[in-house]
């Protein structure tokens, strides 16, 4: 099986509890911020509270030896609908799902499938068709003994699971046991989880 590389959402990965206590203004410290590809440090904070689903597409696309910048991913998902910005730029919405299947059939060959009303014991299906799972989760998924108070609102990149567990890297884990390989039983799981993804083949 090839190993997925890991990228976090944020340029420096380890800055997760920084924003979590600080806001996303704490990305205005990040030294790394302009391998994001953003134009300004602004841009950047602006736009990486948003690219968890730009951070799985990232993921796949290193597994196959591709680098691309994530601002990059950004820019050429919205040309396709994928996010919508305000017109004053103040507000980014997305990821949209339709959209984002389209852009990356296009720009990279891949096959994707939006997928709602998804059992979270038919993960490991899934992943036997098709090898990713970008998946609508709860961002305090980094915090599994925790009960979130929803479902949904953040993306992980699912690349294993059985009968038992689920097997996932984080855009936004707080620590390395949180963001890379991340395993948690399909019961834990279930909690955050919101039925909804796109499954990613090659």
């Amino acid at each position: 099986m090839t190993t997925v590389p890991y990228f976090s959402q944020w340029e420096t990965a380890e800055m997760t509890s920084a924003v979590l206590e600080d806001g996303p203004s704490a990305l205005l410290s990040d030294p790394l911020w302009r391998q994001s590809g953003a134009d300004t440090v602004e841009e950047y904070v602006q736009w990486a509270v948003n690219v968890c689903g730009m951070a799985c597409l990232k993921m796949i696309l290193a597994a196959r030896g591709e680098l691309h910048p994530i601002l990059s991913l950004a820019r050429a998902c919205t040309a396709y609908g994928g996010y919508v910005v305000s017109e004053d730029g103040g507000s980014i919405k997305g990821l949209i799902y339709a959209p984002f299947v389209r852009f990356v059939a296009d720009r990279f060959g891949l096959e994707a499938e939006v997928m709602t009303a998804v059992e979270t014991a038919n993960i490991p299906e899934i992943l036997s068709r098709r090898p990713y799972f970008i998946a609508s989760v709860h961002p305090s998924i980094r915090f599994p003994d925790q009960t979130p108070p929803s479902k949904g609102g953040h993306l992980v990149l699912v690349t294993a699971a059985s009968a038992e567990s689920v097997r996932f890297h984080n855009p936004s884990g707080h620590d390395r046991p949180s963001q890379q390989h991340a395993q948690l039983p399909l019961a834990v799981f279930e909690r955050f989880f919101a039925h909804r993804g796109i499954a990613v083949g090659h």
